[in-house]
């Protein structure tokens, strides 16, 4: 079965989407199949692997996540999920002599309405867990990823929203673990605290209705926090974020052993040639070197 990991922070600009394309495109290169799921109606997972106008001419009216849930907002049952899963041709070209695949469920600037109408189907932005709708929303992403089409998939990467809407709350439900990406700095480290309380607090409210019913309960687990965005001199960290980097083991959760540093290649927005960093021909070294670390650490946690 796959693993499924969420990948999440409140605070937005900490490379949350760079790190789910690329680790993702390295475990591909590694011979392994991996779907991405972008939950984030800013569509920068999407961006990663289709440029804007090959969004809008072949994507953005029929093939995407927000046209699998248009059911499900009605009241009524989803189509099949397997049948918005793409296949972006470049990054696939540059992987296949190695017998990996990395496939996709791209996402729509409509998903941020979507969310909403999730809400208000479970009585607000609360999730009451009384309403009869409570298991049906929170399940949807869990139950569409339960078909055996996704059994070949060795691992599932969700980019969620900064937020702890309607999308994020499914996607959580549907993981096995959380990966936090987080930048050296104090807002960062308030993301992770509030994080850590929403999914305690999920977890509890979803366990609790299905002990009531008699259904499955969940645990995901958060995998770790990365550091990314980490500045130089020399050869260590900015005096100021070494002293951010320490503070986070106060808070008790893992860290990963392998940092990313800042570079701006690596957190913009993907090019033209639908290429993540690392596996760009021409790139940056360092960077690159580290994520095939990350990648490497990445595995092995989500396999212990």
């Amino acid at each position: 079965m796959p693993r499924v990991v969420s990948v999440i922070n409140y605070k937005g600009g900490v490379g949350k989407t760079t790190l789910t394309a690329n680790i993702g495109a390295e475990l591909a290169n590694r011979g392994r199949n991996v779907l991405l799921i972008d939950l984030d109606p800013q569509c920068s997972l999407t961006f990663s692997f289709y440029t804007p106008d090959q969004w809008e001419t072949g994507l953005q009216e029929e093939q995407t996540i927000l046209h699998w849930l248009g059911p499900l907002l009605s009241g009524g049952r989803p189509p099949v999920l397997a049948n918005f899963v793409l296949t972006p041709g470049p990054v696939n070209d540059a992987i296949q002599a190695n017998g990996g695949r990395l496939d996709l469920i791209a996402s729509h600037l409509g998903l941020v309405d979507a969310d909403h109408d999730l809400a208000a189907e479970v009585g607000g932005s609360r999730a009451q867990v009384r309403s009869p709708n409570f298991m049906r929303v929170h399940r949807m992403l869990a139950d569409a990823l339960a078909d055996t089409a996704f059994d070949n998939y060795e691992a599932i990467l969700i980019d969620c929203p900064p937020n702890f809407g309607m999308t994020t709350r499914a996607g959580i439900v549907a993981s096995d673990f959380v990966l936090v990406p987080a930048r050296p700095d104090y807002l960062s480290t308030l993301g992770i605290t509030y994080l850590r309380g929403r999914l305690a607090e999920l977890i509890t409210d979803y366990n609790r209705v299905a002990d009531r019913i008699n259904a499955a309960s969940i645990a995901p687990e958060i995998l770790g926090v990365v550091i990314t965005m980490v500045q130089y001199a020399g050869s260590h960290p900015l005096n100021v974020q070494q002293k951010s980097i320490a503070g986070l083991d106060e808070l008790e959760i893992a860290v990963f052993h392998q940092s990313i540093r800042q570079s701006n290649s690596l957190f913009g927005q993907g090019g033209e040639d639908g290429l993540p960093v690392v596996l760009a021909p021409v790139g940056n070294s360092a960077v690159q070197y580290e994520l095939q670390q990350l990648t490497s650490e990445f595995y092995a946690r989500t396999r212990t």
